[in-house]
């Protein structure tokens, strides 16, 4: 994420696929205030020191290293937990400019969930995105806000959905709902993604290296002649992308007209969500999400075009992108402050709970959102059966 370029032109293709499915999406119902507080804090697995999800990701993890490969456990060992996310590898390998003629091997995680009945090429997926690496130099750096801390976040927002996903599923199938075809089928994937830093100097080549490999074979990796999405990229219905977040007071934009509706949503949940005390933090705008008109927004992607990060690879290739990134940029960011004492603590937990409240919402979970203590008892109930 390190310098700015100009929206590129969008094919017609892709334009006439975002004015077909931007009415759909749309259609989503707002999360009721009972829901909204449902949503579960994850303020002791998000602390710096001890917190279960964060407090392993807080060492340096440049690719290819033991480090990269705790991660890696990490998350693997954390979903686990979860067992009806489904684990893909998507690995490449590359020459960097620090690593000379050595291939650096590069492993991006993907956990899915999608409705059990669905076929793969006919589900569009939220699709959550966070990179887990850090930088090669300095050494020893940890990078907490760029990305450990988004990471966990989506570690959280996965536990927060797991419950409500296998309710509404289990709710349709009883009803007799599933596959009927009243509703397009909607699953949710979490992407942590690899090789984002550059090793020596931010360029085309020495950037990116999970995300351009990722697109690429996504764009190739063809569906059954049958299926409602040709590829694999395609059934992505909005690219979510985290970055440099858990620092205090943070101002975050919207940087795509084309996805600035998505943007407005996720600003709602989190004016709402202020509004019910859900919330900790208490910025000096009031809010992260600086909602702005979309003329506004297109003024701003005119002037200065859009942050170079791990969306890029993506958005040329026609999708919708939601880029959750501070501008500024944290004043840590790139430096050895970086690191665990150096986060918000509130910040990370109200950030988890804000993209938890807009993936709900997305999945159009409402009905199924219960609390803490009956999510107790229904999973005593279940056992003794």
């Amino acid at each position: 994420m390190r310098s700015s370029e100009h929206n590129p032109p969008r094919t017609l293709r892709s334009a006439l696929l975002t004015l077909i499915c931007i009415p759909t999406l749309l259609a989503y119902a707002p999360l009721s205030d009972s829901s909204l507080r449902r949503i579960p804090s994850g303020a002791p697995d998000l602390d710096a020191q001890t917190g279960a999800l964060l407090a392993p990701l807080l060492i340096p993890r440049v690719p290819g290293t033991p480090g990269s490969e705790a991660a890696q456990r990490h998350f693997a060992g954390f979903f686990a937990a979860l067992p009806r996310w489904r684990l893909e590898w998507q690995n490449s390998s590359s020459r960097t400019p620090a690593t000379g003629d050595a291939l650096v091997p590069f492993a991006n995680l993907v956990f899915a969930r999608d409705p059990p009945w669905a076929r793969a090429g006919d589900v569009g997926r939220l699709t959550l995105v966070a990179h887990y690496d850090s930088l090669y130099e300095p050494e020893g750096f940890v990078g907490a806000v760029d990305s450990a801390a988004p990471c966990a976040m989506l570690m959280h927002v996965a536990r927060s959905i797991d419950a409500a996903l296998t309710r509404k599923w289990e709710a349709m199938e009883a009803d007799g709902e599933a596959g009927l075809g009243l509703e397009e089928e909607r699953g949710v994937q979490v992407v942590f993604m690899d090789g984002e830093e550059a090793w020596h100097k931010w360029s085309e080549e020495d950037s990116l290296y999970g995300a351009r490999a990722m697109a690429e074979s996504w764009e190739t990796e063809l569906y059954p002649a049958a299926s409602t999405y040709r590829t694999r990229l395609e059934s992505i219905d909005l690219f979510l992308l985290l970055d440099l977040l858990g620092g205090p007071d943070p101002t975050v934009p919207s940087y795509f007209p084309e996805t600035h509706w998505a943007y407005r949503g996720m600003a709602k949940v989190e004016e709402r969500m202020r509004k019910l005390g859900v919330l900790t933090t208490k910025p000096k705008s009031g809010v992260f999400l600086i909602d702005g008109d979309k003329e506004q927004v297109q003024r701003r992607a005119g002037n200065v075009g859009y942050v170079m990060d791990d969306h890029v690879p993506f958005l040329r290739r026609g999708v919708d992108v939601l880029h959750i990134i501070p501008g500024p940029f944290p004043p840590v960011w790139h430096s050895m402050r970086d690191d665990g004492d150096h986060l918000d603590r509130d910040a990370v937990d109200d950030w988890a709970r804000i993209v938890a409240g807009f993936t709900a919402e997305w999945m159009e979970l409402d009905e199924f959102m219960v609390g803490e203590k009956e999510e107790r008892l229904e999973i005593r109930s279940r056992e003794e059966l």
